[in-house]
């Protein structure tokens, strides 16, 4: 993950790799038609995005770019096939802070609110978007005040390799197999020496993965740190690059079929011993109904869904969408980064997990001070995922991609696999052969 250096140096670099690189680009640096620059609410045509995969499956959501945020994406929908409309999942999905503190306790940053994270929009290449489009997109209080437009925004489709495998041993003998499709949207920021790749992929099946991907060139000016507070980089023991960690945060406001009255639920299952009559080990699922804000951490066995309030299958079951953490190390050297999960009822003023600027006078500036009990009618889901960076020498030159963050899994969204062959829909709920 990134290192930062000296945060005058690094901006002087990002100004510089930006210039140049909207110099290469030509006439993109000019003001194209078709920039948007309207409010997401508008969601015209230059802020709509809406991609039919080959499987069948189709996502539809606007977005707009945030002077602090970058990308922000709302109004997120699915249909697979078969469904007669789409199915609002999301009202808004945004990052919410990436947090880099230092392992010698010299250096901490809020990258999106202190640091110039959407200011530095990179452009991209077609390389850099194989196969899809690239957006172009106005940076409110650009870095490079000359050429607030950039060709920042890519969208693309991707195989994921197998979505499903069967050998039917009902007679056939026949292997039902499927190659997933993924519909990605990125942007590049730079902040200092690093850059991020954020990541929105939309899935075939209806999963949605969020992911920050850290690379760009370790920092030398960091190359100071001792033993147990870094890692040497380079020929024998001299250059110690510092270690440092990073917490990225993300806002999810859920607005499942339509209405942002969704409810929250936890599971948490327990084994017991074998007892009694029973061949092995037992074991008990329990659901405790979220009904307050909550700070929650992830512990064996335990899960959380967001659930419709309106909307269900067509087996009767409610819509929900299962939350899956990526892997994480939580870092406790702050209160608003000891938790994993928090969930706080729906005020338009908080958008940032620390350092949050939006809000009046008085009003707290991070989220684990928002988690005060209140009831909950409107949840909002702020997920935490962290990662401990202590650099190797393969980190250089430049460093490999480095990915954090979780997925929204549908459950009971479809009453089957929306990717299910047409001759296999009657086995729903049903496992003897037809006669």
């Amino acid at each position: 993950m990134p290192t930062y250096g000296i945060r005058v140096a690094g901006r002087a670099a990002a100004v510089g790799l930006t210039v140049a690189a909207l110099a290469a680009a030509g006439p993109a640096a000019a003001r194209p038609a078709t920039a948007a620059t309207a409010p997401a609410a508008d969601c015209s045509s230059a802020y709509r995005i809406e991609q039919k995969l080959s499987t069948g499956t189709t996502w539809r959501m606007c977005w707009h770019y945030d002077g602090k945020a970058g990308l922000v994406l709302e109004r997120i929908s699915y249909q697979p096939k078969g469904e007669p409309k789409p199915i609002k999942v999301l009202n808004s999905a945004r990052l919410a802070q990436i947090h880099v503190p230092y392992d010698d306790g010299q250096h901490e940053y809020s990258d999106l609110t202190d640091e110039d994270f959407a200011a530095s929009l990179m452009n991209l290449s077609p390389a850099e978007c194989p196969g899809g489009t690239i957006k172009t997109v106005k940076v409110p209080d650009p870095v490079d005040t000359a050429h607030p437009y950039v060709k920042g925004l890519c969208t693309t489709t991707r195989s994921r390799g197998h979505a499903y495998r069967m050998h039917d041993d009902l007679g056939t003998g026949r292997v039902y197999q499927a190659q997933g499709k993924d519909f990605l949207v990125y942007t590049v920021n730079q902040v200092g020496w690093y850059e991020y790749i954020t990541e929105w992929r939309f899935q075939d099946d209806g999963t949605i993965a969020m992911n920050v991907g850290a690379t760009g060139s370790l920092s030398w000016e960091d190359y100071d740190a001792g033993d147990g507070r870094g890692w040497p980089v380079g020929k024998g023991a001299k250059a110690y690059a510092t270690s440092h960690s990073h917490n990225v945060f993300w806002r999810l406001d859920f607005g499942l079929d339509g209405s942002s009255r969704t409810k929250v639920e936890q599971y948490d299952s327990a084994v017991s011993p074998r007892a009694g009559g029973q061949q092995g080990p037992s074991t008990k699922t329990t659901r405790t109904g979220v009904t307050r804000e909550m700070a929650a951490d992830l512990k064996d066995y335990r899960w959380w869904r967001v659930v419709s309030a309106t909307g269900r299958n067509n087996d009767g079951h409610a819509r929900s969408y299962e939350i899956v953490p990526g892997p994480t190390t939580k870092y406790l050297g702050r209160p608003f980064t000891e938790h994993d999960l928090y969930v706080t009822e729906y005020d338009p003023c908080e958008l940032f997990a620390s350092d949050n600027p939006k809000c009046g006078r008085g009003h707290p500036t991070s989220v684990d001070t928002w988690v005060g009990g209140q009831a909950l009618t409107h949840p909002v889901i702020w997920m935490n995922v962290g990662f401990h960076h202590i650099a190797r020498d393969e980190d250089q030159q430049p460093m490999p991609v480095h990915w954090q963050g979780f997925a929204l899994v549908p459950r009971d969204v479809t009453a089957m696999n929306p990717l299910t062959p047409g001759d296999l829909a009657w086995q729903n709920g049903h496992w003897e052969p037809r006669s």
